[in-house]
């Protein structure tokens, strides 16, 4: 059965354009600021939001997403609250894709059967779990897709052509490619790389593939957009939303507001893409 996820990338192909994938920190810097914030995006032109679980040691994410986490669970953040925020963002909005993103610790704690039948009750379409393996599919990967949530997979530059068939294997929705060697936040991709390796991951599922990692402005989604079938912005939506912050991390009048102008922005740059392509 298709999924929200699935459904949004086929309408988006019949647009001729990527998706833009917003990432956004659970409870950061407060609980109420994250849903009003989960509200305006979709407006703003995300077509994905992605929504991170906040967890004390976020082993693949940079500074930015890492302050964004610590902030969150300052605030008291859980992944019970985090499953509560989506049911409260879909009292308004059934038809935007949400991805939870994050690690296995929170979700095993929490018991995986519990947790998926809460997800999906929740209204949550697919999970990324940045510290599973397909060597480890039967701790999560295998009964998330037997509850009807996609399981998106993560592809980088070191996954060379012996490695990428166990990596999608059991991966749907989309794969979310990795542009740069390192943490969230932390460089900019060289774009004749990355294109090279969407079409050989290309060649190897019919899946769309998201791009991320390193995409700060509208110019650099542009570019990413023109090569993939959606380009993920986490890192700069975080830090947009740290810096609009008091001076004792609380939010204020412009936080949302800056970064739904960011995303917008953003939003921009994808469909100019397709915009150059026609």
């Amino acid at each position: 059965m298709a999924t929200r996820i699935d459904r949004r990338f086929k309408d988006l192909a019949r647009e001729g354009r990527a998706a833009l994938v917003a990432f956004v920190m659970a409870g950061d810097p407060d609980l109420a600021t994250s849903l009003n914030l989960l509200q305006a995006l979709p407006k703003a032109g995300a077509d994905v939001i992605e929504v991170g679980m906040p967890f004390t040691d976020p082993m693949a994410d940079g500074p930015a997403i890492q302050a964004a986490g610590l902030r969150a669970l300052a605030a008291g953040t859980t992944l019970e609250k985090t499953l509560a925020l989506v049911a409260d963002f879909r009292k308004t909005d059934q038809t935007t894709p949400i991805v939870l993103m994050g690690y296995y610790n929170p979700i095993y704690v929490y018991g995986v059967t519990a947790f998926l039948a809460k997800a999906k009750e929740a209204g949550v379409d697919g999970l990324i779990v940045v510290d599973l393996p397909p060597e480890e599919d039967a701790e999560l990967c295998l009964p998330a897709l037997a509850a009807g949530l996609n399981f998106i997979r993560l592809a980088t530059p070191t996954t060379d052509e012996a490695r990428l068939p166990a990596v999608l294997a059991n991966t749907s929705g989309f794969v979310y490619y990795v542009s740069i060697t390192g943490i969230t936040g932390a460089a900019a991709p060289d774009l004749s790389k990355v294109a090279a390796a969407v079409e050989r991951i290309k060649q190897h599922t019919s899946l769309p593939v998201a791009i991320g990692f390193g995409v700060k402005n509208a110019e650099s989604a542009a570019a990413l957009a023109a090569h993939a079938n959606g380009v993920v912005v986490g890192s700069a939506l975080v830090e947009a939303l740290r810096a609009s912050l008091d001076a004792h991390g609380k939010a204020t009048a412009k936080s949302v507001d800056t970064v739904a102008g960011l995303v917008a922005d953003l939003a921009k740059g994808v469909r100019s893409a397709a915009a150059m392509a026609r």
